[in-house]
Formats: structure tokens, sequence, C-alpha cells
């Protein structure tokens, strides 16, 4: 560990937001309800919101506990995080061997939850703070969620800056490109497609509230495409819920599509950094098995990123970047349209009329 503040160097606290999951069965019910009950996810209000949420998660728990028990009963979100928190750790302590320099984990929906974090930052005193949602692309529904609890909660010291994108910096496009490689490596000579599978978010959250997630998605699908020089990609979206209209193609949808055309599939969790439920179940187990549905062969599935060097050395850029600066940024190219949700133009708008 890098030298403290009794040696002159700053204590740096970085914050690593992601969406947390359930530890063991009995916490999936709490998981899903509180899941439920943000209203970044059910736009009713409170009281409404709440009885939905009860209700949702009262329903879905069986069926929850079930997928859960696939991976030992709990999500492994939590330990994954954990483990890019100490890479990052490393990687700026030796970057800046005369700063203290602290990776703490906080999880919107599970513990350990945002009033626990916030309380720890504040009593570690840091000088300088960076917030870095574990979402390389921005949506209401994830990053802006995480960061609003936080900015509530948080009364500490600490002059904070906020990395709110990343969806094309170079190491996580580097990143992805490389474990992408290495399936169509194992694929051989055989015929596959590049399907990019992302967490699917209804479609009114961009047409009418002006979400930028979906561009910043297809940036990065195009960047590693271009990376790698593909010529057979596309783009679809995973975990749909509900009646309303997600954006599409659905990765079902993608799948049915492949075994039309006769070819295989590599699949990349484009949104993902860490393996979960949405990796491991329906990724690993549903989506494969509609694939021998439609006999596609073969049927890869890249994994997340993790603690890839490229990925956690690209977070540590990110980090000394927003270092130098105050605000809300993203991290390589940001938006490219000027989306109403977007923080930065929001902070841009707010400067203005100060």
């Amino acid at each position: 560990m890098s030298a403290s503040r009794d040696s002159g160097g700053r204590r740096i606290a970085v914050v690593l937001f992601n969406l947390g999951g359930p530890d063991g069965p009995e916490s999936v019910k709490p998981f899903l309800f509180n899941l439920f009950n943000d209203p970044a996810i059910i736009g009713l209000p409170g009281v409404l919101r709440t009885a939905l949420a009860r209700l949702i998660s009262g329903r879905r728990e069986t069926s929850a506990q079930a997928n859960y028990a696939y991976m030992g009963g709990g999500s492994p979100l939590l330990p994954g995080t954990k483990a890019q928190a100490v890479a990052l750790e490393q990687v700026l302590s030796e970057r800046l061997p005369a700063d203290n320099i602290r990776a703490f984990v906080c999880m919107r929906y599970w513990h350990p939850m945002t009033e626990a974090v916030a309380a720890e930052v504040e009593a570690w005193q840091p000088d300088e703070i960076v917030l870095l949602p574990l979402y390389p692309q921005f949506s209401t529904t994830t990053t802006a969620s995480s960061l609003k609890l936080w900015q509530e909660t948080y009364g500490g010291p600490g002059s904070s800056r906020i990395i709110c994108c990343y969806p094309q910096a170079g190491g996580w496009i580097e990143a992805q490109a490389g474990l992408v490689r290495e399936g169509l490596k194992t694929a051989g000579d055989q015929p596959v497609r590049v399907l990019f599978s992302a967490h699917g978010i209804p479609e009114s959250l961009v047409t009418k509230k002006g979400d930028p997630y979906a561009e910043q998605v297809e940036a990065g699908c195009r960047a590693v495409a271009e990376r790698l020089g593909l010529t057979d990609w596309s783009l679809c979206y995973q975990s749909r819920v509900g009646p309303m209209k997600w954006l599409g193609p659905s990765t079902p949808e993608a799948l049915e599509q492949a075994g039309r055309d006769g070819v295989g599939v590599v699949l990349v969790p484009i949104a993902f950094v860490s393996e979960h439920i949405e990796t491991l179940v329906e990724l690993d187990i549903e989506y494969r098995e509609l694939a021998e549905e439609h006999s596609i062969h073969p049927y890869i599935r890249v994994p997340t990123v993790s603690v890839t060097p490229a990925f956690i050395a690209g977070l540590a850029e990110g980090v000394l970047g927003a270092l130098d600066r105050t605000g809300t940024a993203p991290f390589g190219p940001g938006c490219q349209a000027d989306w109403k949700a977007c923080p930065c133009r929001a902070e841009r708008r707010a400067g203005a009329v100060a």
C-alpha cells in the first residue's frame, strides 16, 4: 500500500458501483424488492411502487432462487467486484506511490449498500473521491440511480468527481476485443456470427427520457468490430421482462436468425464487466439450450472482462484522468448526440443557469 497522509500524500477513495446480488436463498426476495422499489426501475409514486415491488418480489422469489441455485445459491457478483477493486487499487498504488489509495465497493440493491459504504468512506476521511460506476454505458436505470443515491447519502469530506461512462475507452475495448479474438480462435474455421448481447431497457427510456444507453452500446460494439475487422456481427438485447416494448432485436431473436442463416455464434456480454446471473444462467444455460434447439454450432460464450489486465489498466487511466478535473465526464468518447438524460449535459445546463 502506498504512503499515508502523514507522509504528505493524498487519501484517494475510488468508489466502484454495481447492482449487487443476493448472497443466499434467503436474500433473494429482499434483493428483488430493493430492485423493483427503485424509482429508476418502476416510475410509480412511492406507495404504489412499494406495493408493486412487494408483489413482484414475492411472485418471483421461487423462480429466482432456482436460478441462483445454479450458482451455489447466491450471486458471484460481489466477490468478482471485490477482485476488481483489489486489482484496481494495486495498479493505482503503483502509479501514485506517494498517495494512499483505497477502492470501495458499493452495491445498489444488496450489501454492501450505499448507506454503509458512504459511512465507511466518511470514516476514512479522504481528500479526493472518484465515483466510478462499473457500468461502461450510462443509463438512467443503472448509473444514474447509483450516483443519485450516493449523492443524497454521502456527507463526508473529499473533493468528488464522477466518471459517468466509458463505452469506447481504450482499455474496455481492448479487453473486449481480446476476449472475442479468443472466442473466434476456439471456433476455428467454422462460420460464426459475433453477437454482442447487452442488457435491455424499455425503448421508451430512449425515445421519451433521452437515455443514451443504446447509442453508447452501439458505439462500443462498432469499436470492437472495427478493431477486429469483423464482417458478420450484430447487437442484440437480453433480459426482457414485462409487456413494454424493449430495445431489440432480442438475443433469442438474434439466435433464431443465426440458426436460419446456418452460422454458429460467438456471444459477447458487451454491457457486463463481471459474471452474474445474466451471464452464468441466461447466456450459459437458457440461451445455450435455445441454440441447441436451432442447431447453432458452435455456441461460444465469451467471458466478461472481470480482472483482465487491459480492463483494469483502463479503469486506472480513467481514475487518473478524473483526478485532474472536477464534475462529471466520460472516460474516452461518451455521448455523441445531445441526450436529455446525459449527466454531462445536465451539469453544463446547470452551470449556464448559475
